[in-house]
């Protein structure tokens, strides 16, 4: 039985430990190492639609999870500010329109627009007007909600310990004094604890935060810093009591030298401050998110340092970085928890059972890389595309050069209309169109399908689709009232 042992708890930690544990049962002999003198980041409290197949992969029971975490649905982020300060659009994680082979639903849209009838975009996208509307169901006559969720990181790392050490996983409490390598191969044979105890492995998987302490500091894998791209490299966190029903979406409310988040769990508000040192004292941070907050203060601001980058690979020798110890993108689409679930996902398919693990490594950093690079393309999207000249920090994104690959998008969509899938199916076609035009770019042309359809038919398909999309979200109960239901103990507790 081959001998995994993880560095570090927290939402990555645990995370690891719970997948592995439930997909590799009976292959795996799993130890976790975590100090309890160590704190984790634990703001990571937004998600993205994917993490429910992880979940069902983990065979976590939904309505058990969101009252364990304090969970609340997610439709979307909406972002004030960016594009033009008074700005403000949603972007959702529905499908907008009905797609055609020909071309996106935006460019049948854009010709009726020149016809002079199609309403808004946002009316075409179920899971857009539920979340203005503050409704919610998991599902809808024949219709399946697109949601995801905002959840206590802490409380989520302490229900994956939960389920992890029923499943087996042993829990170490201690700190890591020494890693002892392999003369030879380089490779990491064991970790020395404070307490003197030698936790010996054959995959060591890296969970250690920020610092990166097995694959960065041990095994020397540098770190790529994308800082010329993201000047964002403090954020500062707060917790405060709740004033109004929860909302259906992130906010992302850009101010002068950042950029703040709200996060509406059941009981409480996650808030905070992303911002750029460059730009902004850590001082004025505070001070602006403490003017933009509302509600009582549950816990003390807590200032977060961080670099954003990846390292130049995620797996070296009989190591794999999950999570901050592997690279880090501020949360501004909520990206955080996504990569560490599709990273350990990618582990579970390219587990390391046969002798040379070499190529499957090779493969798992492709991958990564890949994943990773589209993501930050996607959130400088979000700065970049800004006509913002208030401030230094927005002259800065709006006049900085981008990495060719988003370049090339921005210039074709500008010019035809034409968007495609990202290479990971991360970001869907929707959601590149959502932020580009909510940011104000509309394209100069588009496919003309639109034209091969009467006025009348266009027209009629178009309404058709909004009144469906109306009825059905006539239909919903209030979000508070579906989690309510939803997240009721069960008879009996």
């Amino acid at each position: 039985m081959l001998k995994v042992v993880i560095a570090g708890g927290g939402t990555a930690g645990w995370m690891a430990a719970c997948g592995l544990s439930t997909r590799l049962a009976g292959l795996l002999d799993i130890t976790l190492i975590e100090s309890d003198a160590i704190g984790t980041v634990g703001v990571g409290e937004a998600t993205i639609p994917p993490m429910r197949n992880f979940h069902r992969i983990m065979n976590i029971d939904e309505q058990e999870f969101m009252r364990e975490t304090q969970a609340t649905f997610k439709l979307g982020i909406e972002f004030d500010n960016w594009g033009d300060i008074g700005d403000s659009y949603l972007h959702s994680f529905g499908e907008i329109g009905q797609r055609s082979w020909m071309a996106e639903f935006h460019e049948f849209w854009m010709e009726a627009q020149a016809q002079g009838f199609g309403g808004s975009l946002e009316d075409y996208c179920l899971e857009l007007k539920a979340a203005k509307a503050g409704k919610f169901a998991t599902q809808i006559d024949d219709s399946r909600l697109n949601f995801a969720f905002h959840l206590d990181a802490t409380r989520y790392a302490k229900y994956l310990r939960k389920k992890s050490e029923q499943a087996g996983v042993r829990r170490v409490e201690g700190m890591i004094k020494e890693v002892q390598k392999d003369p030879q191969s380089g490779d990491i044979n064991a970790l020395l604890l404070d307490s003197g105890e030698l936790i010996e492995g054959d995959l060591f998987i890296d969970c250690t935060g920020f610092r990166s302490l097995l694959l960065g500091e041990a095994l020397g894998v540098e770190f790529e810093d994308w800082n010329h791209w993201l000047f964002s490299d403090r954020a500062i966190a707060v917790q405060t009591t709740a004033v109004e029903e929860p909302r259906l979406y992130t906010r992302a409310i850009a101010h002068p030298s950042g950029w703040q988040w709200r996060i509406p769990l059941q009981s409480r508000v996650g808030n905070g401050i992303v911002y750029s040192s460059r730009f902004m004292s850590d001082d004025e941070a505070k001070q602006t998110l403490l003017n933009n907050i509302s509600g009582e203060m549950i816990t003390e601001p807590r200032l977060i340092k961080y670099r954003t980058g990846t390292r130049q690979k995620s797996w070296h020798k009989n190591c794999v970085a999950l999570g901050l110890a592997s690279g880090f993108i501020e949360p501004l689409e909520s990206t955080s928890i996504h990569l560490v679930m599709t990273a350990i996902i990618r582990l579970i398919r390219l587990f390391p059972f046969g002798d040379s693990s070499d190529a499957l490594a090779d493969r798992f950093n492709e991958e990564s890389r890949t994943e990773i690079e589209t993501v930050r393309d996607f959130i400088i999207l979000h700065y970049k595309q800004t006509n913002r000249t208030d401030s230094d920090f927005w002259n800065a994104y709006r006049t900085m050069d981008i990495p060719d690959s988003l370049a090339h998008r921005l210039e074709i969509f500008e010019k035809n209309g034409y968007v495609w899938a990202d290479d990971v199916a991360l970001f869907r076609v929707d959601s590149w169109v959502q932020v580009m035009m909510g940011q104000g770019l509309t394209p100069k042309g588009f496919h003309n399908a639109g034209k091969l359809t009467s006025s009348d038919s266009l027209q009629q398909s178009m309404a058709k689709i909004k009144t469906s999309i109306d009825e059905k979200i006539s239909k919903l109960p209030t979000h508070q009232q579906f989690i309510d239901h939803y997240c009721a103990a069960p008879q009996g507790d």
